[in-house]
């Protein structure tokens, strides 16, 4: 996914800046930077490797050579970034989070007006970033430009910019990202968590709405493009992706999932000895199926995090099994005989949670039954690189939907969407039995959009039933 964060001060920054964007390392793995801007020094950058330490570990020194009153900083799932460029409106610093699915579409069109070149990355891809600067510098100015690269760009971009007037913040088009904003005495932030200013002491100002595009200055924030009037958030910010603390569009990331696991629990007919959560993202879901329930919450395993936080994961899916068994320690005496109800986020491979039901067979539980905050992923996102996934194959749903078409069956992936219908029950027992479950019962959809509180027209629901 990535994350971001965005400083305009009239004094230094880098302290705001460097912790600020420290708050959103769950939401990267690769890579992390930052750029800051000062009069009197103009432009200092770092970018750094944070796949083997934390982010506060390898800017430790930055921080302390830094100075500027300007400053964005990102946490990046994979590109290097912010990157410097200088062209025809001058020198920024540029950070995006997003995905472009049309690269080559653009590629070819920027190659035939004159672009010379790009760098690619060590995979051989080029960098989104570094992209998204080149659509900008098509037009006469930053505002055009931005708003041409979120026109041209398959999938969504949100954009920051750093010139030395200010930061452009831009919210995607349709706001699949947010853009909380922030401030204090003597300056205003930007950033895509809203908890992560609040104990910088800035106080909530707005979101963006989408397609918003705002400057960013010491002296306040500044509407330059209105907000358009469609929206689709991704839904999986709140399931998974937000931070507990974050809300987006007013709607609390805890209290959300309080309400997943409240329905959860309406719709279930199961009577295990404890309700349990994967750590960490689906504690709060089985709280909330707990409080509602009766059933006593417990914690019959306990995550490692001291070396093993959430971000510090392997690219590697052989070696992310691994490590995600080894971070989850038993406690036997609360798994021994017992009968188990378990709450994790969501199934994408299905590999980790099917080595988790092992792991609790063989620490002693007699049953385990698996509770999936949302519904089946049906469908690879198009529009946020959420998943490591390479193929659609890659989801536990359809590789046994394969399988059934090859047993001679016709799948229309419509059937598989409704959980009234005996296609999609099908499916389901298949991939409990598939992943040795006691029982299995997913969230529904509907269900699901209610415990957000939006209008389903303004959420993204396009990795569960394909709606665009």
């Amino acid at each position: 996914m990535g994350g971001f964060f965005g400083v305009a001060a009239k004094e230094d920054c880098v302290f705001d800046l460097f912790f600020g964007t420290d708050y959103h390392s769950h939401l990267g793995t690769r890579r992390a930077g930052m750029a800051v801007y000062s009069r009197e020094s103009g432009y200092n950058r770092a970018i750094h490797n944070i796949e083997n330490a934390p982010f506060r570990t390898k800017f430790d020194k930055d921080v302390n050579e830094m100075s500027g009153n300007l400053g964005i900083g990102c946490i990046s799932d994979y590109e290097p970034q912010p990157l410097m460029v200088r062209s025809h409106h001058g020198t920024y610093a540029i950070s995006t989070v997003g995905k472009i699915n049309n690269t080559d579409a653009i590629l070819k069109e920027l190659f035939a007006r004159g672009h010379s070149h790009f760098l690619e990355m060590s995979g051989g891809d080029i960098n989104a970033t570094e992209l998204v600067a080149a659509i900008v510098n098509q037009k006469d100015n930053l505002v055009e430009g931005i708003q041409y690269a979120q026109e041209i760009i398959d999938g969504s971009m949100t954009i920051l910019i750093m010139t030395p007037k200010g930061i452009y913040a831009a919210r995607d088009r349709l706001g699949r990202t947010p853009v909380a904003v922030g401030k204090k005495e003597g300056a205003y932030c930007v950033s895509f968590e809203s908890f992560a200013y609040l104990n910088l002491g800035y106080v909530e100002e707005r979101e963006l709405g989408p397609g918003e595009i705002v400057v960013v200055t010491p002296e306040g924030v500044r509407t330059l493009v209105n907000p358009g009037k469609e929206m689709k958030i991704c839904t999986f910010l709140w399931v998974y992706y937000g931070y507990p603390s974050s809300s987006y569009e007013g709607i609390s990331v805890e209290k959300m999932r309080y309400h997943c696991g409240a329905l959860l629990a309406e719709r279930d007919d199961v009577k295990p000895d404890i309700v349990a959560g994967v750590p960490d993202s689906g504690t709060a879901h089985a709280i909330g199926y707990a409080n509602r329930s009766g059933i006593p919450f417990s914690r019959p395993f306990i995550k490692y995090t001291p070396t093993w936080p959430r971000s510090f994961m392997p690219t590697i899916q052989t070696q992310r099994n691994l490590i995600a068994k080894m971070k989850l320690i038993p406690v036997h005496d609360l798994i021994q005989g017992k009968s188990l109800l378990l709450i994790d986020d969501s199934i994408v491979r299905g590999t980790q949670l099917r080595e988790t039901t092992e792991f609790l067979y063989q620490s002693g539980a007699r049953e385990v039954h698996i509770r999936p905050a949302c519904p089946p992923l049906l469908y690879g996102c198009k529009y946020l690189n959420f998943s490591r996934s390479s193929s659609e194959m890659d989801l536990i749903t359809r590789r046994v939907l394969k399988e059934m078409e090859d047993e001679g069956r016709k799948i229309d992936l419509k059937n598989y969407v409704d959980p009234d219908t005996p296609e999609y029950n099908e499916m389901v027992q298949r991939i409990c039995r598939q992943l040795n479950f006691t029982s299995l019962r997913f969230h529904r959809l509907d269900d699901m959009i209610k415990s957000v509180g939006i209008d389903r027209e303004k959420l993204c629901t396009y990795c569960w039933d394909g709606r665009e």
